[in-house]
């Protein structure tokens, strides 16, 4: 039996299948998850391509997190396939490299911002509110975050929306936890994405992991990401709730 036997998970934001969101979708399954993956616009034809690379070809819904319409018809939406939800995966951030990322911190304009917080933070509780009706105790949020608690070369803004997820997090765990509704994060490496690729200066921060991770780190693998969402959207973790857990090769816990 799988570690996610009987369950239907939601991933939020899953687009070309060397997204963590694929990944996280494909050990789902593998541990015996019914998956339902979103996504929007244009990339929404490029999911329903990559979604039958999956091991079982899932549904794919129209989400865009920052269309209140949308959140308001996601339950509804849902219900068309599953009667409910027992993990929900926020897989979504966005910043425009062109002026918020790659040491652009200082000239970042407001709009642009203030899209990419939308996007990156917020959007966490938007989704987990639409969410909700079809969470029943001991449901699981987890969302995916790029360690924030200090500054990094080139992510600039990014790691502003970044902290602005984490804290928002530790809030939604605060008000759900009544519920029985665990929300977490998993803080994970820098990964070959294509929204990291969109960085520029990126691989200034993939230098970093490559001599001060003590187990080392493989850039290409979101599996170890992956199965980390997988135990956290798991009955493993009952008591854990507004945690960050690291996959990083241990990066986070090394001095210089």
């Amino acid at each position: 039996m799988g570690l996610l036997e009987g369950k239907r998970i939601l991933v939020a934001g899953v687009t070309m299948d060397s997204s963590i969101g694929f990944a996280v979708a494909k050990v789902a399954q593998e541990q015996g998850a019914e998956v339902l993956i979103s996504n929007f616009g244009r990339a929404l034809s490029i999911t329903r391509r990559i979604a039958k690379r999956l091991p079982v070809e899932p549904v794919v819904l129209e989400l865009d997190v920052t269309d209140q319409t949308h959140l308001d018809g996601l339950a509804d939406q849902v219900r068309e396939h599953v009667d409910s939800l027992d993990g929900v995966v926020h897989s979504i951030a966005f910043g425009n490299p062109e002026t918020l990322l790659g040491g652009k911190f200082l000239d970042g304009p407001w709009d642009d911002v203030a899209q990419a917080l939308q996007v990156s933070a917020y959007s966490l509780k938007s989704l987990t509110m639409a969410a909700k009706p079809l969470m029943a105790p001991g449901s699981s949020v987890v969302g995916l975050t790029f360690d924030a608690t200090v500054s990094w070369p080139a992510y600039d803004w990014m790691g502003v929306a970044k902290a602005g997820l984490e804290s928002t997090s530790r809030y939604l765990a605060r008000y759900l936890g009544p519920e029985g509704i665990r929300v977490n994060l998993v803080s994970a490496g820098p990964l070959r994405t294509i929204a990291a690729k969109a960085i520029p200066g990126f691989s200034d921060l993939e230098d970093l992991w490559t001599t001060r991770s003590p187990l080392g780190w493989d850039n290409t693998d979101q599996e170890p990401t992956a199965k980390a969402v997988c135990a956290l959207l798991s009955d493993f973790f009952p008591a854990t709730t507004g945690e960050i857990v690291h996959v990083d090769g241990g990066f986070h816990a090394t001095g210089a």
